[in-house]
Order: C-alpha cells, then structure tokens, then sequence
C-alpha cells in the first residue's frame, strides 16, 4: 500500500484472500479513506468495509481516468509501480 504522499506500507501474507487482507487494511487506513485499485475481486468489499472506492480496470486497459476533465488523471494505482 502506498499513501498518494509517498508514505509506504508492505506485508508479507500468507496468502491474497479478503479474510487475509481485511485486517490488514482496517489497523492500516483510516475509515472512510478513498481507496484506489484495480478490478481484482479482492477488493470488492472495501466500500462494504467503510472506505470509499474507486478502481480503473486493467482488462480493457484502463489504467488511468481523468473524472473531472481538468487533465489530471485522479484515478490510477499506478503510484506503487
């Protein structure tokens, strides 16, 4: 996980399974936190959690989106890589 600010958080898991990921995302981010990601099903539930969420689907090839049209694309995951 990395803060848009550049603060970054990284754990090792015994494996990718919502079960395995809720704990981790609830002691790290705050509630109703904006969450961005991609479509893995995974992070289906975060809204379900108490963050707001937005994704960009890398199957179709999105990979950013400008919402607002001022040039700046504000949904992307592409911080961490």
């Amino acid at each position: 996980m990395i803060q848009r600010s550049g603060e970054v958080v990284i754990r090792m898991l015994e494996n990718v399974q919502q079960r395995t990921i809720e704990p981790l995302i609830k002691a790290t981010i705050a509630l109703g936190t904006m969450v961005y990601t991609d479509e893995y099903a995974i992070y289906n539930p975060f809204q379900d959690w108490g963050y707001a969420h937005k994704t960009v689907c890398h199957g179709v090839g999105e990979y950013a989106r400008d919402e607002d049209g001022d040039g700046f694309c504000e949904v992307h995951v592409n911080t961490m890589e």
